[in-house]
């Protein structure tokens, strides 16, 4: 299927009329469509646009509520202190991982982040702080080679399809998912749908 024809399964909104009498759907609703598929059939050149369109949100996505059996949940890490300990922001990135992860039994998570402090990287202090928190162990991949965003998500992806995960939800600060969401669906390159929570 084109990526006209997924665009077009999107549905008129108060901000994204049809054009009256044109028979054709305008732009905005095109990419609403593209919103409810996480841009998945974009083609590259249109995923920042789509992306940029996209309203932030703290709510579960559609992509857990309907498949959380094949879904994943990935945490992006953050800048460990010199002494291996986790900041704040990352401890509020994994509280959401947290709570996706207990509403959604089902949802496997991944871990993303290296550049180790103290004999640590960001993927076993993430690792340690969820299983410290009940997660079982055997739910959660260790993704510790990762040095930036863009590198999260190459890396995390050969990992989305080795287990031919059906979608990803990517759970980062406000301030860093739209760059982080775009960065995964470039390196999925449409092959699954790529969600975003904002963690709080």
């Amino acid at each position: 299927m084109g990526s006209g024809a997924v665009l077009a399964m999107g549905t008129a909104t108060a901000q994204s009329s049809e054009a009256v009498g044109s028979g054709a759907p305008s732009p905005a609703s095109l990419m609403n469509g593209a919103l409810m598929l996480g841009c998945q059939r974009v083609a590259q050149q249109q995923q920042q646009v789509c992306t940029d369109f996209e309203q932030l949100t703290d709510e579960d996505p559609a992509l857990l509520t309907y498949n959380q059996n094949t879904a994943d949940i990935v945490v992006l890490g953050a800048g460990l202190k010199e002494d291996g300990s986790m900041r704040d922001i990352l401890e509020q990135r994994l509280r959401t991982g947290l709570r996706l992860a207990n509403k959604f039994p089902n949802a496997r998570l991944i871990v993303t982040g290296g550049v180790p402090q103290n004999g640590r990287t960001e993927a076993q202090a993430m690792y340690d702080w969820l299983t410290g928190a009940g997660v079982k162990p055997e739910r959660i991949t260790r993704e510790g080679d990762s040095t930036n965003t863009v590198q999260n998500a190459q890396f995390t992806d050969k990992i989305l399809r080795d287990r031919d995960t059906s979608g990803a939800i990517v759970v980062t600060n406000d301030f860093h998912l739209k760059r982080a969401m775009l960065n995964f669906r470039q390196a999925v390159n449409g092959r699954i749908p790529v969600a975003g929570v904002v963690a709080r």
